[in-house]
């Protein structure tokens, strides 16, 4: 029984030293609204498994009708429809590189998100932006989340920091 006791504190002094930082990206506005359930099914994600990104600064998606209060963070955002089909959101920008233009790809064969440059791989539809492998993996980097829901001013979503 000892030898168990012993074990047990053991593991879970182990398991309590693994920590995800998942707030390495510079703060900055977010803030993306859609005011209907039509604006939501065009421009959002709708479904499991879909993902849109949103860069305000280079007109991404080009036809979504950004406004002056709309921000997209640091990097822009990743926007996706986790495997139950909730949205989900995330800062595009790497947190191991920590820099504005170094954002993060879906790959749509694997359906993980990856950065070109470190080559840190990251689950965007199950596990909440966690480093799979790679750098971040190694440093317990996660991706910057954000929220999305209901808004409290009539919009039907709204992704706010």
């Amino acid at each position: 029984m000892r030898f168990r006791l012993c074990l047990l504190t053991i593991l879970m002094a182990l398991t309590a030293c693994h920590h995800l930082d998942d707030q390495r990206i510079p703060p900055a506005p977010v803030r993306l609204q859609f005011y209907t359930v039509a604006e939501w099914t065009t421009y959002g994600v709708v479904g499991a498994m879909s993902h849109r990104r949103y860069i305000k600064e280079q007109r991404v998606p080009s036809n979504f009708p950004y406004t002056a209060l709309s921000q997209t963070g640091f990097g822009g955002l990743l926007i996706v429809g986790d495997i139950l089909g909730a949205p989900r959101a995330y800062d595009l920008a790497c947190p191991v590189e920590c820099k504005a233009d170094v954002r993060i790809v879906v790959d749509e064969e694997t359906l993980n998100a990856f950065c070109p440059k470190c080559g840190s791989i990251y689950s965007i539809f199950s596990n909440y932006g966690q480093p799979l492998s790679g750098p971040a993996a190694e440093l317990g980097y996660g991706l910057q989340k954000y929220y999305v829901g209901a808004g409290s001013q009539g919009e039907y979503m709204i992704v706010t920091r």
